[in-house]
C-alpha cells in the first residue's frame, strides 16, 4: 500500500514542483537546466515548511482543504527556490556532468602528481608566484628539468619549447632545457599492435607482405617499425603511443590553468606572458598528435627545391592520424660521413633550411642529428616532420630584410626588420631603439671584428629588454637555426654559419634588388593600381563637385554593428534592473518601518503588506541580476581558457 501510494505522490510531485521550474527560468532570464531546476524546485518546498513532503499526501486525504496551506508558503518557496539556483551556479557553472566529474577527478589526480613532483624537487613556491630574485638560477634550472623529465611526455615536450626561447628565459635555463631528451621504453608489443589493427582495419601481417615486431626508435610520442608492402617496397611504419592523447589532452589543460593562475599573480608570469606560451605549445602538441598533419607537412616541405636533400614519401592510403606509413630512406648516421664530405653537406643543410624559412615559408623545425642521415648517393636524408613551421608572407620579408640588414650592418635597416617580426607590447621608444641596435652593430661589425653567433644572443637580449614579443613562428625560425647551428658543428666543427648565411642572403635574398627583379616588382605593383588610378578622377570631379555646392557631408551612424547595439541593451538592462531593485528594496523598507494604513490582520497593517510584497519583488530583481552576471563573467573565463 506504502508503494502504491508513494507512485501516486510521483505525478502530483511533478504537478506541484513545475510551475516553480517554469517560474523560476522565466524570472531569471536564462536557460536553467531541467534537473538543476527541479532539484531547486524540492529545495524551495523542503525549506517553505515541508510541503515537499506533506501536501501530496495531505491533497490525497483531504482533497481541496489542503490547497489552502499552498498559498502562503508559495511566495518562500519560490524565493528558496531562486536562492538554491543561485548557490547551484555559483558552485556547477556547467551543471551536473557525470562524465565530466570524472574528467575532473582524472585531473586532480594527475594535477596532485605533477604538484608532488613540483615540490619534491624545490619548485612549489614559484607555483604560488613568489618572485625568484635572489635564487641561484643554475640550481633552479636544474630542478625545472629534472621536475619536466619525470612529469612525463607533455612536459618535457615543454622544457624543449622552453629551451629555444632565448628571448626570454636566461642563457642557463636555455642551456640547461636544452639537455631534456625525449627518450622512454618501448610501450608493450600488445598494445601497439591493437593500435595498428584498429587504425589500418586488420592485422599488420595481413596489411604488409614483412612486419618487424621490434621498433627501430621508441620516443614519447611515437615508435617506428620496419615493413615491406606487397608491393616490394621497403617502408617505415610510425606508430602512436597508446594512451599518449588522452594524457597530452589532460596534461595540456593543466598546463593551461597553471600558466593562467601564474599570469593573474606573479609579476614574472606576466611579462613571459606564459598563458601565451602556454596557447602556442598545446596548439604545437595538438599538430604533433595527428599524423595526418606530419603528411600534409612532408608533402609542403618537399615542395621546396632541395636537391641534395631527400625526403621521405607518404601513402596515405596506408596513413591515419595515429599511423604514418613512408617510404624508407636507408642510409647512415650523419657522424659517419666521410672528412672530404662534411662541408658540402653542412653546406647543403644549412642552405635548404634557409631555402625553407625564407623562401618557401614552410620548414622543418628540429633539424638535429637524430632526424638526419647520410643516403648512399651521398645526399642527406630528412626524417620526422612532426615539428614544422610556417611563415606568412609578412613574417618572410621582415626576415629577409633582417638578414640583410645584418649583412650591410646597417642599424636603421636592422631596426625596421625586427619591428616587421616582433608584435608590440606597449609603446617603443624608437630612438633608445635605435641607439641600441648601433651599439649592437658596432660591437659586432665594428673594424677588426668578423661577427659570430653571439650575434643573435645579443639580439634575443635586447628583444627581451624592449619587452617585444616573438611570434611563435618567428621563435620556430629561431629553434631551427639554433639547432641546426649544433648540427653542423658536429658535423664539421670549422663549418662559419654566420658566413655562409650572409653569402646565402646576398645570393638569394639580394636577388630582389636586381634591375630586372625591381623592374618586375615594379610593373606588377602598376598593375594592380590601374583600376584604381582610373575611378580616381571621376571620385575626385564628384568630391569637388559637392564641396562647391554644399552637398559634401559626413554620415556617421552610431552602434551600426549589431554587436555594440547588444552591449549597449545588455548594459540597459542591467541597470534597469539594479535601479527597480534598489528602488523597490527601499520603498519596502519606509513602509515595514511605519505604522501607517488600514489594519488588516493581528500585527499587520495594509503598508505593512506591500513592503513584505515589495521586499521580494527586490530579492527576485536582485537574484536575477546576480545570476546574469555571474553566469556571464563564467562564460568569459571558459573562453579565455
Amino acid at each position: 500500500m506504502d508503494i502504491l501510494l508513494g507512485l501516486l505522490t510521483l505525478p502530483l510531485y511533478a504537478l506541484v514542483l513545475w510551475p516553480l521550474v517554469v517560474a523560476s527560468r522565466r524570472v531569471l532570464g536564462v536557460r536553467i537546466g531541467a534537473v538543476r531546476a527541479l532539484c531547486g524546485a524540492a529545495f524551495g518546498w523542503l525549506v517553505a515548511g515541508g510541503i515537499g513532503q506533506a501536501f501530496p499526501v495531505s491533497l490525497l486525504h483531504h482533497g481541496g482543504a489542503a490547497i489552502g496551506l499552498l498559498i502562503p508558503l508559495a511566495g518562500s518557496a519560490f524565493l528558496a527556490t531562486l536562492i538554491f539556483l543561485f548557490v547551484a551556479e555559483l558552485a556547477l557553472p556547467r551543471g551536473f556532468r557525470p562524465r565530466s566529474l570524472r574528467a575532473k577527478v582524472r585531473r586532480a589526480r594527475r594535477y596532485s602528481q605533477i604538484s608532488r613532483i613540483a615540490v619534491k624537487h624545490g619548485l612549489g613556491r614559484y607555483l604560488t608566484g613568489r618572485d625568484e630574485s635572489g635564487v641561484r638560477h643554475a640550481k633552479l634550472a636544474r630542478s625545472l628539468r629534472h621536475a619536466l623529465e619525470e612529469g612525463g611526455v607533455t612536459f618535457v615536450k615543454l622544457g624543449q619549447l622552453l629551451s629555444t626561447r632565448a628571448d626570454l628565459l636566461p642563457p642557463v635555463f636555455v642551456d640547461e632545457l636544452a639537455k631534456l631528451q625525449d627518450r622512454v621504453a618501448p610501450a608493450k608489443a600488445d598494445a601497439v599492435w591493437a593500435v595498428l589493427t584498429e587504425e589500418l582495419g586488420g592485422s599488420p601481417d595481413d596489411v604488409f607482405a614483412e612486419f618487424d615486431p621490434e621498433p627501430l626508435a621508441a620516443a614519447s610520442v611515437a615508435q617506428v617499425y620496419r615493413a615491406r608492402l606487397r608491393s616490394g617496397e621497403d617502408v617505415v611504419v610510425k606508430v602512436q603511443r597508446p594512451g599518449v592523447r588522452e594524457q597530452a589532452e589532460r596534461d595540456i589543460d593543466i598546463v593551461r590553468r597553471v600558466a593562467a593562475a601564474l599570469e593573474d599573480r606573479a609579476d614574472w608570469a606576466r611579462s613571459l606572458g606564459v598563458a601565451e606560451l602556454a596557447d602556442g605549445f598545446a596548439e604545437a602538441l595538438a599538430e604533433e598528435l595527428d599524423f595526418t598533419i606530419e603528411a600534409r607537412n612532408i608533402a609542403a616541405v618537399a615542395a621546396t627545391s632541395c636537391p641534395n636533400v631527400a625526403l621521405p614519401t607518404v601513402h596515405k592510403a596506408l596513413s591515419t592520424e595515429r599511423v604514418l606509413v613512408m617510404s624508407r630512406l636507408a642510409g647512415k648516421p650523419l657522424e659517419t660521413a666521410p672528412a672530404a664530405d662534411r662541408k658540402r653537406l653542412a653546406r647543403a643543410l644549412l642552405r635548404c633550411l634557409l631555402d625553407q624559412v625564407l623562401l618557401g615559408g614552410v620548414f622543418h623545425a628540429d633539424p638535429h642529428p637524430g632526424n638526419l642521415m647520410l643516403l648512399p648517393d651521398g645526399r642527406l636524408g630528412l626524417l620526422d616532420f612532426g615539428s614544422v613551421g610556417r611563415l606568412d608572407a609578412g613574417l618572410r620579408g621582415g626576415l629577409q630584410n633582417l638578414v640583410l640588414a645584418l649583412d650591410r650592418g646597417d642599424p636603421a635597416a636592422l631596426r625596421d626588420g625586427l619591428l616587421e617580426i616582433v608584435d608590440r607590447t606597449g609603446d617603443i621608444d624608437e630612438q633608445r631603439l635605435d641607439r641600441a641596435l648601433g651599439a649592437l652593430v658596432a660591437r659586432h661589425f665594428g673594424p677588426g671584428r668578423s661577427p659570430g653567433l653571439d650575434l643573435f644572443t645579443s639580439l634575443f637580449r635586447l628583444v627581451a629588454d624592449f619587452r617585444l614579443s616573438v611570434p611563435p613562428p618567428v621563435a620556430a625560425v629561431f629553434r631551427a637555426l639554433a639547432t641546426v647551428e649544433g648540427t653542423l658543428s658536429a658535423l664539421d666543427p670549422g663549418f662559419d654559419v654566420l658566413a655562409e648565411s650572409r653569402a646565402f642572403a646576398a645570393e638569394q635574398v639580394g636577388t630582389r634588388l636586381r634591375p630586372d627583379s625591381l623592374r618586375h616588382t615594379a610593373l606588377t605593383e602598376v598593375m594592380a593600381l590601374l583600376p584604381v588610378l582610373r575611378r580616381l578622377p571621376r571620385r575626385v570631379d564628384r568630391i569637388g563637385a559637392a564641396l562647391e555646392e554644399g552637398r559634401l557631408s559626413v554620415n556617421v551612424r552610431l552602434f551600426s554593428d549589431e554587436r555594440d547595439r547588444d552591449v549597449v541593451t545588455t548594459l540597459v538592462h542591467e541597470v534597469l534592473l539594479a535601479f527597480v531593485g534598489a528602488a523597490t528594496g527601499l520603498m519596502a523598507v519606509l513602509l515595514l518601518a511605519g505604522d501607517g494604513g488600514p489594519r488588516i490582520a493581528a500585527g499587520l497593517t495594509l503598508h505593512q503588506a506591500f513592503g513584505y510584497n515589495l521586499l521580494v519583488i527586490s530579492a527576485l530583481v536582485g537574484l536575477r541580476l546576480l545570476f546574469v552576471v555571474f553566469r556571464r563573467s563564467g562564460r568569459r573565463s571558459r573562453s579565455a581558457r
